[in-house]
């Protein structure tokens, strides 16, 4: 038993290095400038002076700052109006009697089977039509609609699991299913909500297409987009792009060790129901 846990902890330890390597390139790589990493130096060998001035200057000069704080206007108004039709949606699904309620559930997975890139022609076109292109409110419509069936997903899987009981003593109590809802079933829900948020922000905060063919103007590029602009059409400042990246994954860390802890917990009760 002790040797198998042994191979086990080691087989983690070797992919825990694995999975380090890329982010230790990024970081080695963001305290050059562009003299060392067009010298003969291997990309895990420190530079004679290392130039934190990357970090400053990809927020200043490379506007960082504004590229994620249109994106967190972005996820801070998706993500919580993706959950909330998302769990409506699960609810609706798996705690109330409704007539073919598998063949919607079927019906809404779809959207997971299609890729977003078969709706950017369409999409365009209505958007530019309707004047919504380069405007929040396309992206929130569009990023909605197709987090809808992966949160759907999640949040059914772990409703399910909830005993019926529960909601039977809450309606003896004198709840309407719109306050079990509120106020019973989305408590006892909360890892896989946690999940979804998780899931949810990430993807928002990383979507890059979309964003590039409905947003063409750079005061609202999102930080996809907007690290784009570190790199010319002759010439790459290396330093400078990686040092970008390393800040833009802040934001989606603090969101997964907020709720990381519920994280395990949601997608095995979504495996689950």
């Amino acid at each position: 038993m002790k040797k198998t846990k042994a191979w086990l902890y080691l087989g983690l330890g070797i992919m825990m290095l694995i999975w380090m390597v890329p982010l230790l390139t990024i970081l080695l790589t963001a305290l050059k400038s562009k003299t060392d990493f067009y010298t003969q130096q291997s990309l895990f060998t420190l530079p004679d002076r290392l130039h934190w001035e990357n970090f400053v200057n990809a927020w200043t000069s490379g506007s960082l700052g504004l590229y994620m704080k249109n994106g967190l206007i972005v996820c801070c108004v998706k993500v919580p109006l993706g959950l909330v039709c998302s769990s409506m949606c699960a609810f609706a699904l798996s705690r109330l009697h409704i007539k073919h309620s598998n063949g919607i559930f079927i019906f809404i997975l779809v959207g997971m089977m299609l890729p977003s890139q078969m709706a950017l022609i369409p999409l365009n076109r209505l958007y530019s039509r309707l004047g919504l292109t380069n405007t929040y409110l396309c992206l929130w419509l569009t990023y909605i609609g197709f987090g809808i069936p992966t949160g759907t997903l999640v949040l059914r899987g772990f409703m399910r699991g909830i005993p019926k009981e529960i909601d039977e003593s809450s309606y003896i109590d004198g709840c309407s299913k719109w306050q079990s809802y509120l106020h019973v079933i989305l408590p006892i829900s909360r890892p896989a909500i946690a999940t979804v948020v998780i899931m949810d922000f990430l993807y928002t905060w990383n979507e890059f297409v979309l964003q590039s063919v409905f947003i063409t103007k750079d005061t609202m590029k999102t930080v996809p987009n907007g690290l784009l602009s570190f790199i010319g059409e002759y010439t790459t400042d290396y330093g400078l792009l990686n040092a970008g990246v390393l800040i833009s994954i802040i934001p989606v860390l603090i969101i997964y060790l907020i709720f990381q802890r519920y994280f395990v917990e949601g997608m095995a009760g979504a495996v689950k129901g």
